[in-house]
């Protein structure tokens, strides 16, 4: 943000009126007077404060409020004091205004979401990336108001859709916080459709050209994709419309993201991707009859269509967490094609897109408390005090992105638990206390053992012995946090009580010894003894793994421990490893720039989870023992580390290319046949002339899996090389081999 005087001031004027007209129209039926006169209060207070600011695209800053303003009324469908929240939320953080102002002009209610927004200020600032300790600062802040956490998602929703105006390093670094964190937020927050663009948008910014690609293929099939579609719904319509239903049905396209997942993980091209549609059906009934009217509109369905027993997903009898209500099935269309239809009422697909806001609005209706269960599972993960602020990061998301499923208690209660839950998992979510007191478990009336999985509609009876106590085999199986959380405090717990019996047991022998309790010799104990804590000390003793008696052989001056230098580390054979080898070819030739430096004057090295090479996008990462660490930006690690660790992130790019090869990997599959390795390595080392480090192959009923590692110059090379393997007779796919999959 910066003072520009070189702008047409009235056509700005007319652009902010404009946009400020647009705002009300949005809240038109929703607002009274006193409400418009506390709104152009609002925006006169924002539009005065932020008049000498403009964004990084050069527009007049006032437009950024307006237009979160805008997503808070019109894609969320917030309150008026969400408005103005919005209107007012860089206020306090970016001028002179201050919030005893704001209560004053306004109330305390507005006065207590701006401070919340000013709080976490630094968490979706577009000048500075998201580090750990801001997180625990934003969810702390679900507890005073949730509005703040709607308000700064349209702010960071609007931000993404303006990310085009900030430098490369900036988008990555945002787009990667979005996709990690916030999309999930969005999506726990039932915000379905701007969960969606903030995927899509990510994707945008961290993988432009797959974006492009996947949007010009799906433009291509636009029109015969819309035939399909009309021709599945017409006898769908037809008959509803005969059996007196009033409802609207329409073909809703996949997200870019969604696809993009669909060809990463089930490594399959776009052109064999199906399902880039879902048909939806959105029906006007009465509140008594929503849910067999849902039914009757399914068995009309399956009147036409044949279903797929698999594949029905019933969230009337019970809603996700987040307030989301429909019936899902996938039909069989009359072209062999499989189809996903949503059936929903008007009330359900209002939560479906706008989420909690919706749901505020119908909640005397229901007796559902989602959104308490939710913010209570979420207070869970923050009263664990003791974990560092990644590892709440970690948790907090495994609590967003986890997908539920439902068991039954022995008096046919119905719990909600994460997929992929244990038997242990349950036991502590009924109850902390029989968690750690468990000892087995009875699924569908059969014994198990703690680490077995449940599924869907099991019955489970918790087996307990008051004789049971937690260990640290459980942390190895359980994968929800409030298990995860309350055997760690557990461990802990136990520990301190033992290490308190080392304690006494360690004091003992030093006194005997007469060597000084001081905390200079424990500290010198600890190193000798190689653990990382005084308590970790006390707890080896009592556990006998220190022998007390060892004690007696050491060095002392006076009551104070004199501990021997440690011996000089023998020269290790000099042996260089690719990775060096590439190193020193790069320093002679400067084919990296990173933080704007020539990579001969920096420590660095290229990062085995992905294995860039040159024409790769890339970032540098600086890590704590290694240097800088050279990563590829669609890594598999590189979400994460762009999100969780941004200020670690350094820009760094290719220069001049020279004759260096680089090691990389390609995983080659098809229709096994004699003589076709020969024929691959003939490709590779023949015409190509590439050198190879590594081949391996796999063949199981007649299909074969090989995986190649082998050294290019460049990205173009690998295209090449790909491309002349798909010529081959029986090659299916070849695809570049990530690190995680070796």
């Amino acid at each position: 943000m910066e003072t520009t005087p070189s702008f047409d001031i009235e056509q700005e004027n007319k652009l902010i009126l404009k946009e400020y007209r647009a705002l009300l129209r949005l809240l038109k039926n929703n607002i009274s007077k006193h409400d418009k006169k506390n709104i152009r209060e609002a925006f006169e207070l924002a539009m005065e404060s932020h008049s000498s600011m403009r964004r990084k695209s050069g527009e007049p800053y006032i437009l950024h409020p307006l237009s979160v303003a805008q997503i808070a009324a019109g894609e969320m469908g917030l309150d008026v004091t969400s408005v103005i929240c919005a209107l007012l939320h860089d206020v306090v953080e970016d001028t002179e205004v201050t919030l005893e102002e704001i209560e004053h002009r306004f109330n305390k209610e507005i006065a207590k979401i701006v401070d919340g927004l000013t709080k976490i200020a630094g968490v979706f600032d577009m000048n500075s990336s998201m580090q750990a300790e801001n997180f625990r600062k934003l969810l702390l802040t679900l507890n005073d108001d949730i509005r703040v956490i709607l308000v700064k998602l349209a702010d960071r929703l609007h931000n993404m859709r303006t990310l085009d105006s900030l430098r490369r390093d900036k988008q990555l670094k945002i787009a990667s916080e979005t996709l990690y964190l916030y999309a999930p937020l969005a999506h726990r927050m039932g915000l379905y459709a701007i969960k969606t663009e903030m995927e899509d948008l990510s994707l945008k910014f961290t993988e432009p050209d797959l974006y492009k690609e996947i949007a010009r293929k799906l433009n291509e099939t636009k029109k015969e994709r819309s035939k399909f579609i009309n021709d599945f719904i017409r006898p769908l319509k037809e008959e509803l419309d005969r059996r007196g239903f009033d409802c609207d049905i329409y073909g809703r396209p996949k997200s870019i993201y969604s696809i993009y997942n669909k060809i990463k993980n089930k490594h399959v091209p776009f052109e064999e991707i199906f399902d880039l549609f879902a048909i939806r059906i959105i029906l006007r009934s009465k509140p008594d009859m929503e849910k067999s009217d849902c039914w009757s509109v399914y068995s009309t369905i399956t009147d036409i269509y044949k279903p797929s027993p698999d594949r029905l997903r019933d969230w009337l009898s019970n809603p996700k967490t987040n307030g989301y209500e429909a019936l899902h099935t996938t039909v069989m269309s009359n072209v062999g094609k499989w189809v996903e239809i949503q059936i929903r009422t008007e009330r359900m697909h209002e939560i479906a897109e706008k989420g909690f806001a919706a749901h505020w609005k119908y909640k005397e209706n229901s007796s559902d408390n989602a959104l308490d269960v939710w913010l209570e599972k979420v207070q869970n993960v923050l009263s664990n005090t003791e974990d560092n602020a990644i590892e709440l990061v970690n948790d907090f998301r495994t609590e967003l992105l986890n997908e539920e499923i439902f068991v039954f208690t022995p008096k046919g209660d119905l719990k909600k638990i994460r997929k992929g839950a244990t038997a242990l998992d349950f036991a502590f979510e009924v109850h902390s206390a029989i968690g750690r007191k468990c000892i087995g478990a009875k699924v569908n009336t059969k014994l198990v053992p703690l680490s077995h999985k449940l599924r869907n509609g099991d019955q489970v009876e918790i087996l307990t012995s008051n004789k049971q106590l937690p260990n640290e085999d459980w942390l190895n199986f359980v994968t929800t946090t409030k298990a995860r959380s309350a055997i760690k405090q557990s461990l802990k717990d136990d520990k301190r009580r033992i290490s308190q019996e080392g304690k006494v047991e360690l004091e003992k022998k030093l006194k005997a010894l007469k060597i000084e309790d001081s905390e200079a010799n424990i500290l010198l104990l600890c190193n000798h003894f190689k653990v990382i804590s005084p308590m970790d000390l006390y707890f080896e003793v009592a556990s006998k793994r220190i022998n007390l008696a060892d004690l007696s052989k050491l060095d002392t001056v006076a009551g104070k421990i004199k501990l021997p230098r440690p011996k000089e580390l023998e020269s290790k054979a000099e042996i260089q490893s690719f990775d060096l080898a590439v190193k020193e070819a790069l320093k002679k030739n400067a084919e990296l720039l990173i933080m704007g430096e020539s990579s001969d004057k920096i420590d660095y090295k290229f990062a085995s989870c992905c294995n860039p090479v040159p024409g790769d996008d890339v970032f540098g990462f600086i890590t704590i023992n290694e240097g800088i660490k050279i990563h590829r930006t669609n890594c598999p690690n590189a979400v994460q580390l762009m999100a969780k660790y941004s200020y670690r992130i350094v820009k760094t790019k290719w220069t001049k290319q020279h004759n260096i090869a680089f090691l990389t990997g390609i995983k080659v599959s098809g229709i096994d046949d004699v003589g076709l390795v020969n024929k691959i390595t003939n490709v590779i080392t023949g015409q190509m002339n590439l050198n190879m480090r590594s081949i391996s192959f796999e063949s199981e009923e007649g299909i074969f899996e090989g995986k190649i590692m082998i050294y290019v110059h460049d990205t173009t090379e690998l295209d090449d090389l790909c491309e002349k393997l798909l010529e081959l007779d029986g090659i299916l796919s070849v695809e570049r081999f990530e690190a995680e999959e070796k």
